[in-house]
């Protein structure tokens, strides 16, 4: 985690965080997260309904250019994974379904290692997520998409650990694996994230 800057208090300023919705992880890419297509499909139909109610859209992306053993030709789905989400390929790009939404910072994160949470990441300008919510007054996020039991949960632990409110959307979210997505759920929680769904304030 980088970029450890404490949160100014203001609940009332909110961000929507959208965890690794590219094209990789979709029906047909190397890494397909069951269910994909459909929850990018309601995240951007949240977006359109309930979008302008947060201060700031942010997506994430991993952006591998050479991501060492987080790569691998056998590998363990562990650590190490196929190769995904190569920086300036299709298969890193977001996906179709949320590609014309309108974002306020995009996080990109994993150049030279494997990184899952958003907060090991920076902005084109190299900005972290960390700054950018601190720098908008930010305490309140939400964060949502790919995958419940990775990134998300990553993302979602390392934002609490810096002090902010959490909440994730579990119906606006996929995982991998219906046990280790368990047991991210059960980390997330202890760690203090809520788990309001989309249809809830």
């Amino acid at each position: 985690m980088s970029g450890a800057v404490v949160p100014r208090l203001s609940p009332e300023r909110r961000a929507f965080i959208v965890v690794d919705p590219q094209s990789d992880f979709f029906e047909g890419g190397p890494l397909p997260v069951s269910g994909a297509t459909e929850t990018a499909e309601s995240i951007a139909r949240y977006l359109r309904d309930r979008g302008d109610t947060f201060d700031l859209r942010i997506v994430t992306q991993d952006w591998h250019v050479d991501p060492g053993g987080h790569w691998s030709d056998n590998p363990d789905y562990v650590t190490s994974w196929p190769v995904h989400c190569a920086a300036n390929t299709g298969g890193a790009q977001i996906h179709a379904s949320l590609a014309d939404e309108k974002w306020d910072a995009v996080i990109r994160k994993g150049l030279h290692e494997g990184a899952y949470s958003g907060f090991e990441g920076a902005s084109d300008d190299g900005s972290t997520l960390a700054e950018l919510l601190a720098t908008n007054d930010v305490h309140y996020v939400t964060v949502v998409g790919f995958a419940t039991d990775h990134c998300v949960k990553a993302t979602a632990l390392d934002a609490r650990a810096l002090g902010f409110d959490v909440n994730v959307a579990l119906d606006l979210c996929a995982g991998v694996d219906p046990e280790t997505t368990r047991l991210a759920i059960s980390a997330m929680s202890e760690a203090g994230v809520t788990f309001a769904t989309s249809s809830e304030p």
